[in-house]
């Protein structure tokens, strides 16, 4: 029944949290039908399908997580490909056809590694999920293109748009989420890692100035190695610097025998122009000789004297010869 004019409508009776209405089967269905019917969507758009419900949003970030792995393997897979039909010898590889694809995931590889250290770190201690399904969807797009393409373009170009997604995602994931996701968790230490539990092998397992301060009474077995840590960064500190040192000397020779190379380049320009003269003038005289000995030729009197002429001709034009093979020379 309609309500009457100036009647006011009852409100819909409210639903419990755990209620579901009759005809939502999307998310009644169980999680593997749910997924299998997502698997069709990108990784953008599943990212998005987070905010419907909290099973859809742990359906969500099953699929992401899921997603890297995936995209990692499939990564890898095409490395190898890419690798079995290069050659091995460096100097052929940047001929090769295949040298392109190479670098592009060699980039990606990179790019891998650093979406990894930001996000999977809180992704295992199930803080998280992979967020940026963007970014999936962007790496898959550039493999598909490097396994299609014959002759891709360069690497920059191809990578533009995955390195700045990729970029903008990680600088907000620190800048925004790390903060919320450290006060969370009251029984975490100062670098954010839960106590009590195994540390991660990596730059994170190291014991830092912060964590040693923060405890009233460190171990002798702490300070012991925190010292080792410090001599370990000393040594590879002095090897760095012998190697910057070595890295400016081999410069400075090579800025020293380019200043070489353009001396000896202006001598051999001022060499050539004092040859172009001299072969300017020895074409003048001897079209003076040729003029001369022409003219000379007509008169009965002076057959005498052409043969002394001839020779001066053929002088001139040895001395014309020789100069060209000077200037050829230089």
């Amino acid at each position: 029944q309609h309500p009457q004019p100036g009647s006011q409508a009852l409100p819909a009776p409210a639903l419990a949290p755990d209620q579901l209405p009759q005809n939502n089967t999307l998310v009644a269905l169980p999680i593997v039908a749910i997924e299998n019917i997502l698997s069709f969507m990108s990784y953008d758009e599943i990212s998005q399908l987070r905010l419907v419900c909290k099973r859809m949003d742990l359906v969500c970030q099953r699929m992401l997580n899921q997603g890297f792995l995936k995209v990692e393997r499939y990564h890898n897979l095409c490395q190898k490909q890419v690798k079995a039909q290069l050659p091995r010898r460096e100097s052929e590889r940047r001929n090769h056809s295949l040298a392109r694809h190479a670098d592009i995931l060699a980039a990606v590889e990179t790019r891998l590694s650093l979406l990894n250290m930001t996000f999977m770190k809180y992704v295992d201690s199930n803080l998280c999920c992979f967020i940026p399904g963007k970014v999936i969807d962007e790496i898959y797009r550039v493999l598909r293109y490097v396994n299609s393409t014959r002759a891709p373009q360069r690497a920059h170009e191809v990578l533009q748009e995955l390195r700045d997604i990729s970029s903008m995602a990680m600088e907000y994931f620190d800048e925004k989420i790390v903060p919320i996701l450290k006060r969370k968790l009251p029984g975490s230490d100062v670098s954010g890692r839960l106590m009590g539990s195994p540390p991660v092998p990596g730059p994170s397992a190291a014991l830092t100035t912060m964590q040693l301060f923060s405890k009233q009474n460190p171990s002798r077995q702490e300070v012991t190695k925190l010292q080792q840590q410090v001599k370990t960064n000393g040594a590879g500190v002095t090897v760095l610097r012998r190697e910057i040192s070595e890295l400016r000397t081999k410069v400075q020779e090579q800025q020293k025998q380019l200043q070489d190379q353009d001396q000896k380049l202006l001598e051999q320009t001022q060499i050539i122009g004092e040859q172009n003269a001299r072969l300017a003038e020895l074409e003048r005289k001897l079209r003076e000789v040729m003029e001369s000995a022409v003219g000379n030729s007509s008169g009965s009197g002076q057959n005498e004297e052409s043969p002394r002429k001839r020779k001066k001709a053929t002088e001139a034009i040895d001395s014309l010869r020789k100069s060209k093979r000077l200037r050829n020379r230089k």
